[in-house]
């Protein structure tokens, strides 16, 4: 028997279970849904629009919910509060299906589910969303956090960090990215072909784009469907990545030939990248602590036609010792294959990932504010940890997909008082012309509040003086 619609619902449903049940990556729980239940490619699209979009609008759709239903949400069942809000996000954010397609698929899916038959007080709940209108929001200029919260489906405590650091016209525009559902963009693999060679062949496959804003080799793609499935991607012609993402390798500006670090490489996005500004010559080392993410990064390079990437299994935050002084006779005690001065090094360093929400809307229940502040301890360890292997004269370039100040600015303001050696540089010389309203008054790269479609990413340069 095919694969029905009604199924794509029914793996929405469990995604998004294990999601709230167990804090898993909205990614990973929806792979392994699918693997279990039979959604056509068709719907397979409907369920990731379903999943992705509670997940988006999870904070609003309870507080309509929370005003229609006995018990709230957050004391219902868990696979009744989830059918109820797979089905109210249809009703109020999907145009393309029926009201009654929408109420009918939850009250047929909860009463499929062995136990107590909730189907009546679904079927009520849903009918009376329809029928009676949106209660009003909070005035924004009496409570602001309030507002902004309920309107973008922002936690509250997200909400006013936000206000606090940025003013409310700045956190609305943070908030309102986290509702966007991001473009699919490709970055040109130039090893092997010319960013028009990757348009001329999508077009001839019948998938529309257009070349990036800002990035010189990112490629934006209308509707394509999974992208995993173009052949562009499985033949290495491309990697997907954001423009944002993007445009951090060239900061470094890597020459062939030349010894560099990327000390947090996996899945290999910047890495690939990086070794392509090489073109693929020198050497390239790149760690990372979690062994499953090498075995990606590996598989990355070899669809790439990358050789110049050594791949290594190592947490430089517990790997190095405590006591390693950064002078030259003690570089030894880092392991045999940091034992070398690096002309450059990435540190594109673990973060909170408050600029990529649009991208993991699941961030939104998973990130507290004590995330950031185990994010800054970290980050800070990293550098402290790296910052010896960096020849005199050479460049490093620190990043995180966050604009939060604890994580960014702060970090990085910390580390050169600490380090005298290093020196941050402007910028501009390493960014393209239709991006410097991306460069900070601190010669910093920043591109969240622009109106280029991004995700929030923060990366700076540092050269290290060349008498130590």
């Amino acid at each position: 028997m095919p694969p029905s619609p009604s199924n794509a619902r029914k793996a929405a449903c469990l995604a998004l279970q294990a999601i709230y049940r167990t804090k898993a990556f909205a990614d990973d729980a929806i792979e392994g849904t699918l693997n279990d239940v039979a959604v056509s490619e068709q719907d397979r699209g409907l369920a990731l629009e379903l999943v992705y979009g509670v997940l988006r609008h999870a904070i609003t759709l309870d507080w309509r919910l929370d005003h229609l239903s006995r018990k709230p949400m957050a004391r219902l069942p868990l696979n009744v509060a989830t059918t109820l809000r797979v089905a109210a996000y249809q009703l109020l954010y999907l145009d393309r299906i029926p009201d009654s397609a929408a109420v009918n698929e939850a009250v047929k899916l909860i009463r499929k589910q062995p136990g107590h038959d909730w189907g009546g007080l679904v079927n009520a709940i849903l009918r009376n969303l329809i029928r009676q209108p949106s209660p009003a929001l909070p005035d924004l200029m009496v409570a602001p956090i309030e507002a902004l919260s309920l309107k973008y489906a922002c936690p509250a405590w997200m909400v006013e960090r936000w206000i606090q650091a940025f003013e409310i016209a700045h956190a609305e525009v943070l908030c309102r990215k986290t509702l966007e559902i991001p473009p699919m963009t490709l970055r040109t693999n130039i090893l092997r072909c010319s960013r028009q060679n990757l348009l001329d062949r999508l077009q001839a496959e019948g998938v529309s784009g257009q070349q990036t804003s800002v990035s010189p080799v990112g490629v934006m793609l209308n509707k394509c469907g999974n992208p995993g499935q173009l052949s562009v991607v499985q033949e290495g012609w491309c990697y997907i990545e954001d423009e944002a993402a993007q445009l951090i390798p060239p900061l470094l500006d890597p020459q062939p030939g030349e010894r560099i670090l990327d000390a947090c490489a996996a899945p290999g996005g910047k890495t690939t990248h990086l070794a392509q500004l090489m073109q693929n010559q020198g050497t390239i080392i790149a760690l990372d602590r979690q062994r499953e993410r090498l075995l990606r990064l590996d598989a990355n390079c070899q669809r790439l036609g990358i050789e110049i990437v050594q791949a290594h299994e190592c947490d430089v935050t517990t790997d190095v010792p405590e006591d390693t002084p950064g002078t030259a006779d003690t570089l030894f005690s880092y392991p045999h294959f940091l034992t070398e001065p690096f002309d450059r090094i990435l540190v594109d360093t673990p973060c909170s990932g408050l600029g990529v929400l649009r991208r993991h809307p699941e961030g939104k229940m998973l990130k507290h504010f004590s995330t950031i502040e185990q994010s800054r301890v970290r980050q800070r360890k990293i550098l402290d940890r790296v910052c010896h292997l960096l020849r005199p004269g050479g460049i490093l370039v620190y990043s995180a997909c966050s604009i939060e100040p604890e994580e960014t600015t702060e970090v990085v303001s910390s580390f050169c008082q600490e380090h005298p050696d290093f020196q941050p540089e402007r910028i501009t010389s390493w960014i393209p012309a239709a991006g410097l309203s991306l460069v900070t008054d601190h010669g910093h790269l920043c591109t969240a509040f622009q109106s280029f479609t991004m995700d929030g990413f923060f990366a700076c340069r540092l050269k290290r003086s060349r008498t130590i």
